[in-house]
């Protein structure tokens, strides 16, 4: 593709102004099986030369690793990029199955601490609560949160895999940015309550995994089978057994709409994302991961593809017949809790 970089949208009433598509880090360092250090490197270079600002990550994965790998990136190119991490969500190395979920306010100054020093910079970009605590009350959170604004330590706040109710409190307490959530043509929950909350409220929605954490590209079509034993995704109930034949079954749609436009798969799953900026009218700024610098360009060329009417109705099925939660324990999801 050239090297025309893609649109831009603006995170929250008040947020920093990003690429209409940014890039989930998480897969450099953790979750998805073997890594590549140079080709990661290389990817977070591409990605910004076609105008992709965004770089997501947490201090959930790889342990903090993941942020100490983009540090050099971002210190490199500090005015050039929007940094977004998390605090939260906690996963015990010798259990990757487990969730230790924490929103109390010592805790959420310690990660904060903690984050900056990995980073390696002064303010983090948009600081995200990764998942909620429901025994710790959001204002608390949120007002903890707003503490870290006002000294500087964190410039725009965040919340993910938040209900409608909890994302109305925290803008109580603080302008929120943006709404991190599951969404694809495998995963519309969000399209209940949380999206028309975020529209009414101004605050802009950024899908993770929007490409159902590559399920939608037909790079596997059952996690037991064709990933290896580390890969995270071998724990999710909808690409394993049973269910991962249904849902394979589920991507002649999108391929059938990939051959009318000449592209891949995930490009058109992407564009779909990309798409409901206009179909609900507020700001959308997917985060696919990659590894690979063609991948990031594929992605990024998926943001100049416009579906039809006809295309979208064929598409709009989809969701309503996946087999499986997204995750195994639901509770930490905004779906859990709805």
């Amino acid at each position: 593709m050239t090297d025309s970089t893609i649109p831009t949208a603006q995170l929250g009433a008040n947020g920093p102004t990003v690429g209409v598509q940014g890039l989930g880090c998480m897969g450099m360092s953790f979750a998805y099986g073997p890594t590549d250090a140079e080709a990661s490197r290389a990817t977070l270079e591409r990605a910004l030369e076609l105008g992709i600002t965004l770089y997501d990550t947490a201090d959930a994965y790889g342990q903090g690793e993941n942020e100490k790998f983009l540090s050099p990136f971002f210190k490199a190119h500090r005015d050039e990029v929007v940094i977004a991490t998390k605090f939260a969500l906690a996963i015990p190395p010798d259990d990757p199955t487990r969730r230790i979920i924490r929103n109390d306010p010592p805790y959420i100054r310690q990660a904060v601490e903690a984050s900056l020093k990995r980073l390696d910079v002064d303010a983090i970009d948009l600081y995200y609560m990764h998942r909620r605590d429901v025994n710790v009350p959001i204002e608390e959170s949120v007002g903890t949160m707003a503490e870290l604004v006002r000294e500087g330590k964190v410039k725009h706040l965040g919340l993910s895999e938040v209900t409608a109710t909890e994302l109305r409190a925290a803008q109580d307490i603080h302008p929120i940015a943006a709404v991190q959530s599951e969404w694809s043509l495998f995963s519309r929950d969000i399209e209940a309550q949380v999206v028309p909350a975020a529209r009414e409220l101004g605050v802009a929605l950024v899908p993770y995994s929007p490409l159902g954490r590559g399920f939608l590209t037909g790079s596997f079509t059952n996690a037991d089978k064709d990933l290896t034993a580390d890969d995270f995704r071998r724990q999710q109930p909808r690409f394993t057994g049973d269910n991962a034949a249904a849902n394979a079954a589920l991507l002649e749609p999108v391929r059938t709409v990939a051959e009318a436009h000449g592209v891949s798969l995930g490009q058109i799953a992407l564009a779909w994302v990309q798409q409901q900026t206009t179909v609900h009218d507020l700001p959308v700024i997917p985060i696919p991961g990659t590894r690979k610098p063609g991948r990031v360009e594929e992605n990024a060329a998926a943001t100049g593809i416009e579906l039809t009417k006809e295309e979208l109705e064929l598409l709009e099925p989809i969701a309503g017949q996946v087999a499986g939660d997204r995750y195994a324990d639901m509770r930490f999801s905004s779906a859990g809790r709805e």
